[in-house]
């Protein structure tokens, strides 16, 4: 199975630190956050990886090669102008293949264990959710019994992780340009096409510099 990257984001929340770096080459520990995602998808047995870019995009290219230093494959697929989660997939889909790959957020710092999504996926999504975080109480989405529903007043909630197993049959329809990923997401779980799991573990949505001195913390809590 594939995997992608996502790493198009700007990262203006998190500036002084992304006027010249892109989000994803931000270090947390001495490391930067992309660099946590391969090392752990390379353990985990994803070798072929493809990374979108956008913002000061060269750098990320100019710093991660080929790859062949974390022992996996990297294929670039260069925006210019970022196409939003949507469709930035979208226009990664012919170097993904037609088979369901895993997409991570690069802005996210996580210790999941990659290796449990080798396998099928029973619908056109699979996504990985976590606890709400402070900054996102409401949440995103409802998991019951192993289905992934729109979140409804009434029912617990939890918040997408950033993690998810997605089938290129999900994009069908779909034309080049900038669109998000989560109306897509919402109409296959309206026909019951989108499974999920709670994700067990540390997961921090690295948007802030307070969240970046979060994510310290725990590096530095678990050496």
């Amino acid at each position: 199975m594939k995997a992608m990257i996502l790493a198009a984001g700007k990262g203006e929340r998190m500036r002084p630190l992304t006027l010249t770096t892109p989000k994803p080459l931000v270090r947390a520990g001495g490391v930067p956050l992309i660099e946590y995602h391969l090392k752990a998808l390379a353990a985990a047995g994803f070798n072929e990886i493809v990374i979108n870019h956008a913002w000061l995009g060269q750098q990320i290219e100019n710093y991660l090669g080929d790859g062949s230093q974390y022992g996996v494959r990297i294929q670039y697929s260069p925006e210019g102008e970022p196409l939003e989660t949507g469709g930035g997939i979208f226009r990664a889909l012919p170097l993904l293949g037609d088979d369901a790959f895993l997409v991570v957020n690069g802005d996210i710092w996580t210790d999941y264990d990659f290796s449990v999504l080798h396998q099928p996926i029973a619908g056109l999504a699979h996504l990985v959710l976590a606890a709400n975080p402070a900054h996102h109480p409401a949440g995103d989405f409802t998991l019951v019994d192993g289905q992934v529903r729109d979140a409804q007043p009434s029912a617990p909630t939890l918040t997408y992780s950033g993690i998810a197993i997605l089938h290129p049959q999900l994009f069908d329809g779909c034309s080049a340009g900038a669109f998000k990923l989560a109306p897509l997401l919402r109409t296959a779980m309206a026909e019951g096409q989108v499974t999920g799991e709670r994700l067990h573990g540390h997961w921090v949505d690295v948007g802030t510099h307070e969240r970046l001195a979060e994510v310290e913390a725990l590096i530095e809590a678990s050496r």
